[in-house]
């Protein structure tokens, strides 16, 4: 099933591979599944975090589940390529958190012939596109959307909804901070919130 959709896998030919989607809908875990495949391969790969991102590990990158790859440590996506050393795959976490370079740098990678990974929140707690999200998807041979199960009412879930008092589009967390809800749910949220606003300022 793989290979239908990844093709080429196995040839040197570069591409780019975005797994996106809500929190808690298994984007880490995805990504360290695939990148154990390729190490049992014996391929060799290079894993990168972003620095903001310390919530389970400092140098390891940690799915909700528990499961955990040795991670390197970086602010900026250009530091990605200083770290290089023609690695068949580089992968990213919390791609959403890198700078907008992080676009360049994956199609440079691809161009010399690298298979990229990179897993992310594809939109913020406001329903919002984050951060060069966008821009991977549209250069990204191969997309995979992955869903966590709304808290409210168990269907397929849409957003990252915001659960604390905080606003700014990054706000790094996990269940103390978020949870995971479907459109409808959302827009109920969202509606209520906005009527405690209005009261307040009346």
């Amino acid at each position: 099933m793989f290979l239908e959709y990844f093709p080429t896998e196995g040839r040197q030919h570069g591409w780019i591979e975005v797994i996106c989607g809500s929190m808690f809908s298994g984007k880490t875990e995805e990504l360290i599944r695939r990148l154990k495949r390729a190490e049992f391969a014996n391929q060799k790969i290079l894993l990168f975090k972003p620095k903001i991102d310390n919530r389970y590990a400092e140098k390891s990158v940690v799915s909700h589940k528990g499961s955990a790859l040795e991670a390197h440590v970086i602010e900026k996506a250009a530091e990605a390529l200083e770290n290089w050393k023609n690695e068949r795959i580089v992968a990213f976490d919390e791609a959403q958190f890198f700078d907008r370079d992080i676009v360049r740098v994956s199609t440079e990678l691809a161009r010399k012939g690298v298979r990229v990974i990179l897993a992310g929140l594809d939109m913020d707690y406001l329903g919002q596109p984050f951060g060069p999200m966008p821009e991977l998807l549209c250069i990204a041979e191969y997309v995979t959307k992955v869903h966590a199960i709304c808290v409210s009412c168990g269907n397929l879930a849409y957003v990252s909804n915001r659960t604390v008092d905080e606003e700014g589009q990054v706000l790094v967390g996990a269940v103390e901070k978020y949870q995971p809800l479907c459109r409808t749910c959302y827009n109920k949220v969202a509606k209520s919130q906005e009527t405690k606003k209005e009261d307040s300022r009346h």
